[in-house]
């Protein structure tokens, strides 16, 4: 007769779901969303410093990566300059124009790749947006052993994401705290 420990297997089990100092954390910022939510909600602007601050919650910061559009705006290049002092890695995508005007830039395929990536050297990923297609990809990094935390303004994410989640933070319930210019 064989005795099974399963002390170490509690331990995994604890380790992925609670959170703790000693987490690896991963912060990917949907940039575009978190603009226009804030915009559109609070007429307001995120202040991605304390976005940050609050994902990775004493925990330790593996990476953590923006993702942006270029638009060729003013002042574009110095948002893009503010985000890597604070510490992310920005990701640059051009805007493309198709023919008749129409314009479209996302980046949901290459965070997703960037996360199923680098999930393995990490125990929780914390995606900042209220994309609904992403519940897919959340669902794949917890199949894999990936804590996910969401973090969003409530009012403008996809509810299967939030549900998806292992934790979903709702930057509404705090929104003075994750808003510059504003805040209702």
């Amino acid at each position: 007769m064989y005795k099974v420990d399963y002390s170490s297997a509690f331990l995994l089990v604890k380790k992925m779901s609670d959170i703790h100092k000693d987490q690896r954390v991963g912060v990917y910022v949907d940039v575009q969303n978190m603009y226009y939510s804030a915009k559109n909600l609070y007429d307001a602007k995120v202040d991605f410093s304390k976005l940050l601050d609050s994902a990775v919650m004493n925990r330790k910061l593996i990476r953590a990566s923006a993702y942006v559009i270029k638009a060729d705006t003013p002042d574009e290049e110095d948002f893009f300059e503010a985000l890597r002092r604070i510490g992310y890695e920005v990701k640059i995508k051009e805007l493309k124009e198709f023919y008749g005007g129409q314009k479209k830039g996302d980046w949901d395929l290459g965070m997703t790749i960037d996360m199923i990536e680098q999930a393995q050297k990490l125990d929780t990923v914390v995606l900042v947006t209220g994309d609904g297609d992403f519940a897919s990809l959340v669902d794949h990094l917890k199949a894999r052993g990936c804590r996910v935390e969401v973090m969003s303004f409530g009012r403008s994410s996809a509810k299967e994401l939030r549900e998806a989640a292992d934790n979903f933070i709702d930057m509404d319930d705090k929104a003075d705290k994750y808003l510059v210019n504003g805040g209702n």
